[in-house]
């Protein structure tokens, strides 16, 4: 488990872990250190960060920062098999909105939270990314939280910030150069849960995409890596989506799905989930723009809850594709069951209140021979 925090002096990059609160922590890590300055206005603090294990899964522990002796944290490591449960919302922020839907997501249990972009909204306003972590930490410090980037997070500045993403990785540095396929770059990743029963894979909607170019060639390696005699599920998240009937970003994810399509499709990817559009949508199983049974289910959730509001227009009449649409704020959940069933479930912002306003089985496409032939 990777462990971020940041101090305002200066602090050992240490974490002292164990399994009973409150005392004598027998297990201890030291991470590094490091910092950055945005447009020689705003210097942040001391980002520490340290990798602790290995772990026991399924196991509560209990850690504590810098030698910090007044804030103990916890978290609960993932399951070693199915089932097992994620939350995915897009588009976070820091409105009132955003407060509610994590309050939702906190209110139930789950395993790890994924993240497809926008996270703090922050827009070049670096201290809107300390206020986002101190929103978050309840949530970010208890459960994995896994992220990829979207337009908010570029904050590229022509001559005066000519680097993109700098508070984006400086803040969340993902997995990239870890486990079996290693990319170069903290914007694309993948990862395997539940003893490689589910392959994660997170895409960088902002990095170059196109046909040789870093991100495809990962991509095509990390797919043809998959074992599908042991990975039952393969999901996949991008910021811009590929497949959307809402007025809002018509056509900005084309380029990516025009470039990466087929090689999802050819590796029998389950279900692809986006954010950017500020609503909900459900598509049934598409390629090419058609329906087709072995084809990823896409799932649009950027409605966590943002200060832009909601993208209430859709386009009329709605595609035979899409099955589900509304503009409304939530988050949603993907619980893997077993080997062939993953239950997704929307759960809207109705009036505060939780409400489960779509669900949909998905049946993992490996166990479909017609889509194995």
């Amino acid at each position: 488990m990777r462990v971020t925090w940041i101090t305002e002096d200066d602090a050992p990059p240490i974490v002292e872990y164990g399994t009973i609160s409150g005392q004598q922590y027998p297990f201890s890590e030291t991470g590094t250190t490091t910092s950055y300055s945005y447009l020689a206005l705003y210097h942040s603090g001391n980002i520490h960060d340290a990798v602790i294990g290995p772990l026991r899964p399924s196991t509560t522990y209990y850690y504590r920062c810098s030698a910090d002796r007044s804030r103990e944290f916890s978290f609960r490591t993932p399951p070693p098999s199915l089932p097992f449960e994620f939350v995915i919302a897009g588009d976070l922020g820091q409105t009132g909105w955003t407060k509610t839907t994590l309050q939702h997501i906190a209110a139930a249990d789950y395993d790890m939270l994924l993240l497809p972009g926008d996270l703090s909204y922050a827009d070049f306003f670096q201290p809107r990314w300390d206020s986002y972590g101190r929103l978050v930490e309840p949530l970010a410090s208890a459960r994995p939280w896994m992220v990829t980037q979207g337009n908010h997070e570029i904050e590229k500045v022509p001559l005066l910030e000519p680097r993109a993403f700098k508070a984006y990785n400086a803040r969340w540095r993902m997995p990239f150069d870890a486990g079996a396929s290693p990319s170069r770059s903290n914007l694309y990743y993948s990862f395997d849960v539940a003893d490689g029963a589910v392959h994660v894979v997170m895409l960088g909607s902002y990095a170059d995409y196109e046909p040789g170019t870093a991100q495809h060639e990962w991509l095509q390696g990390d797919l043809a890596g998959i074992d599908r005699r042991k990975t039952s599920f393969v999901v996949a998240l991008v910021h811009a989506p590929w497949y959307n009937s809402n007025k809002a970003h018509q056509g900005e994810g084309d380029g990516m799905r025009d470039a990466m399509e087929a090689l999802l499709y050819g590796a029998r990817v389950d279900a692809v989930f986006a954010g950017h559009v500020h609503a909900y949508e459900r598509f049934t199983r598409v390629y090419k723009n058609r329906e087709d049974l072995c084809g990823p289910v896409y799932v649009t959730i950027g409605d966590g809850g943002n200060r832009e509001g909601l993208a209430e227009k859709y386009v009329d009449p709605q595609p035979k594709t899409s099955v589900f649409r509304e503009a409304s704020f939530g988050h949603g959940r993907l619980q893997v069951v077993n080997a062939t069933h993953a239950l997704w479930t929307w759960h809207r912002n109705d009036d505060d209140e939780p409400v489960v306003a779509d669900q949909v089985w998905i049946t993992s496409l490996v166990s479909n021979p017609a889509c194995n032939k």
